[in-house]
């Protein structure tokens, strides 16, 4: 299934075959691969690699790293078909999707090649006559990358580009879901390497490995920063390591997205935006939408059409032209069948939500995507489940619409449908929504790479991608310079 996609891709077959870890697609369950997991013992020395690497790169002027980032842009827009479709053998996500990604690494690499003209320090005035203050920005060091299956490359471009131009190297730990993805990528980067010419060996690696492997390049004193995408329970785990040895992390986390739906809202708008943010990636988005918090005066217009919709929604393999994919695995699918059954206990009506196709494909989960009619926000709307399950609460007031928006411990994606311009003002006000994304008349999911991608709360407070994430990837220093013959002190301190 996937041996001439890596063979197109440049990934030789030693690297996937006759691995000690085997490799499924949730398309049917079958064995695609077998990865080589490296041991934890391995990911000392590719660390020090980046790190000479790193001391190497950071004196190459900036607009000339941006050039390699220029040229793995050319690569992925040569191979786009290839590894959108590898995408979707490993992740399970439908073509479109799987493009898409793609995609958006492109997209990440133009803005990352503008960006490397415009690493913009300051000019500070100085309180001390013949002084000058700036501040400047510089490279950082090695960047450790964690990313998650669900975005098995896009998310790893959103770091690699911006870290690169800043002037690092990069070591890469992907999912042990998504392994053939990352090879794929990094064969990509090689290519465009090769087309470079002359950046140092080790400039970005892969480490595929399990848990002990990530958990060593979380611990590395020489990796300054480690941006990890993934659950909260993870994210509790690598904040405080990293912390420990003070060092940065970049947590991007769970994710628990609401939509208020006003009385006044476009409802044909809204019903479309609910059925791409809800069954986009069969629900595996941390921007998928879980909550919707309908007024209630079109609360049952609302969830008739929403049910009407999602009876029409295409479930199948998702390279066949189908609208929902499979979840990655049993354990998914069995995580959702739990929430649901803890929704009927917490007094929700369910609709949808079985399992699909299992005589057709028995050893993976296809799933119809669930609505959920919730007496109020129960324990198990206040938890993420990373599948296409929808909880829909009545609300009556404005003021209990932003508190049921916030009252989660999640704050990434959030949005409202309204045509009222007090209620979307002030959804996007400080005493508004509590997430780093709200959105008005658009849904939760389908974040552009111009804006700082992240949430807060229990979502990690990280931002990656568009605005000033670069700062992030890089170290300020202050200067000031005396140009003058005299040494005044600040504050008008006198020390004779």
């Amino acid at each position: 299934m996937v041996d001439g996609l890596l063979d197109r891709l440049g990934v030789p077959a030693s690297a996937y075959t006759k691995g000690n870890h085997p490799v499924h697609t949730p398309i049917d369950g079958s064995l695609i691969a077998s990865v080589h997991l490296e041991p934890a013992a391995s990911v000392g020395a590719k660390i020090a690699q980046a790190q000479q690497a790193f001391e190497a790169w950071r004196n190459v002027p900036a607009p000339r790293r941006g050039e390699l980032v220029r040229l793995f842009g050319e690569v992925l827009r040569e191979h786009k078909a290839e590894l959108g479709e590898l995408v979707s053998v490993e992740a399970g996500k439908i073509t479109q999707e799987g493009l898409g990604e793609v995609q958006e690494m492109i997209d990440i690499c133009d803005f990352a090649v503008g960006l490397s003209r415009q690493l913009y320090g300051l000019t500070i005035a100085s309180e001390r006559p013949g002084h000058h203050m700036r501040e400047s920005w510089h490279p950082l060091g090695v960047v450790g990358v964690i990313s998650a299956f669900n975005f098995p490359v896009a998310v790893w471009a959103w770091n690699t580009t911006l870290a690169l131009v800043c002037g690092n190297a990069v070591v890469w730990k992907p999912s042990e879901k998504t392994p053939l993805t990352a090879l794929a990528c990094q064969a990509l980067f090689e290519k465009a390497l090769g087309r470079f010419g002359d950046a140092p060996a080790g400039l970005s690696q892969v480490i595929i490995g399990d848990r002990d492997a990530g958990q060593a390049l979380v611990d590395d004193p020489r990796v300054p920063l480690v941006s990890a995408t993934g659950s909260t329970r993870m994210g509790r785990e690598v904040g405080p390591r990293v912390a420990a040895r003070f060092g940065r992390s970049i947590l991007e986390l769970g994710g628990n997205n609401a939509m208020i739906l006003a009385p006044s809202a476009d409802l044909d708008l809204a019903v479309r935006a609910v059925l791409f943010s809800a069954v986009g990636t069969a629900g595996q988005r941390c921007t998928t939408l879980r909550r919707v918090i309908v007024h209630r005066s079109v609360k049952d217009e609302v969830v008739a059409r929403v049910k009407s919709a999602y009876a029409k929604v295409r479930i199948g393999d998702p390279r066949e032209g189908n609208l929902v994919g499979p979840l990655i695995d049993k354990a998914s699918f069995l995580s959702m069948q739990d929430a649901l059954a803890r929704a009927r206990d917490e007094g929700g009506q369910v609709f949808g939500g079985e399992r699909q196709l299992a005589d057709q494909y028995p050893n993976a989960y296809y799933v119809a995507p669930a609505i959920v009619e919730m007496p109020g926000q129960t324990e198990v709307v206040r938890h993420e489940t990373f599948a296409p399950i929808l909880y829909v609460m009545a609300y009556d007031d404005f003021d209990e619409a932003l508190r049921l928006n916030n009252e989660v411990p999640q704050g990434l994606s959030s949005c409202i449908f309204t045509t009222d311009l007090r209620e979307a003002e002030r959804f996007q006000s400080a005493a508004g929504s509590d997430c780093g994304i709200a959105n008005v008349n658009i849904g939760t999911s389908g974040a552009e790479i111009g804006g700082a991608f992240g949430g807060e709360k229990e979502t990690g407070g990280g931002r990656e991608s568009g605005s000033d994430s670069w700062k992030a990837y890089m170290r300020r220093q202050t200067n000031t310079v005396n140009y003058s013959r005299e040494l005044p002190l600040a504050q008008g301190i006198v020390f004779d």
